[in-house]
């Protein structure tokens, strides 16, 4: 039995050992301008199972200065996945987005739920739960003060704060379930074809319903054999043939 666990332990130091050789190896060879030979390091991390925002991020910068867009887009929202609140690859994300040629308009959502996330979707589920917990620690705060004041004027001020904090607390955990569910139920996907037609149907007779070229994000709502219909941010609706996208999921 112990000699099974120095064996398991010593595959994941192994594992572990060759992850950093090759991210290090791949830093080497983007700084030496070999975009492609760095691509192949990460995507060989990727391979082994061995997932992180940085390896992602680093990934879609190798494909971003070869001009391949579908992937270094696809990239970038892996990393963003995987770290939300990461400025660097929003920004990055943002320049390959503006590489892609079609330029999908966001629309104000209708009907309560999207309104709802078009208020609450503003922060990622994680940062609601931290101005959960930030406020958690003032309402501590609050009402220590609110038991040690000493008049009655002081008492009515943090019982206030105390109120106020608590309301925040029940907001906070009411939008991070409400951001977290419905982020769980999107499948973002990236175009990967460098020009795809949508279709009204899911079959290759339907009628062309627009044309998507690499690069642009669309949202998988359906599944029919290897068609999935798509929606895209402007809530234009179709069918693409599955081998045409990647799920970001």
């Amino acid at each position: 039995m112990k000699k099974l666990v120095y064996i398991l332990i010593t595959l994941l130091f192994a594992q572990a050992s060759f992850a950093q050789n090759a991210f290090e190896k791949g830093n080497e060879l983007y700084r030496k301008g070999k975009y492609e030979e760095a691509a192949q390091a990460y995507e060989s991390i990727l391979k082994d199972k061995k997932e992180s925002a940085e390896v992602y991020f680093n990934l879609g910068n190798a494909y971003y200065k070869l001009n391949r867009i579908a992937p270094s887009v696809y990239n970038y929202e892996k990393a963003l996945l995987l770290n939300p609140n990461d400025k660097d690859i929003t920004v990055n994300l943002g320049f390959a987005q503006k590489m892609a040629i079609d330029d999908i308009k966001a629309v104000p959502k209708v009907g309560f739920t999207k309104m709802l996330y078009n208020i609450t979707g503003s922060y990622h589920y994680d940062t609601w739960a931290w101005i959960a917990v930030a406020f958690a620690s003032l309402c501590l705060l609050f009402f220590l003060g609110y038991y040690l004041a000493a008049t009655t004027l002081l008492k009515r001020i943090f019982f206030i704060g105390m109120f106020i904090s608590l309301l925040v607390i029940v907001i906070s955990i009411l939008s991070a379930v409400f951001v977290k569910s419905v982020t769980l139920k999107e499948r973002p996907a990236i175009v990967f074809d460098e020009v795809v037609s949508v279709k009204g149907e899911p079959s290759k007779s339907a009628q062309d319903a627009f044309i998507l070229h690499e690069g642009t994000k669309v949202f998988v709502t359906e599944e029919v054999d290897n068609w999935k219909k798509i929606e895209l941010a402007d809530d234009s609706v179709g069918w693409i043939e599955s081998s045409a996208i990647k799920e970001v999921k």
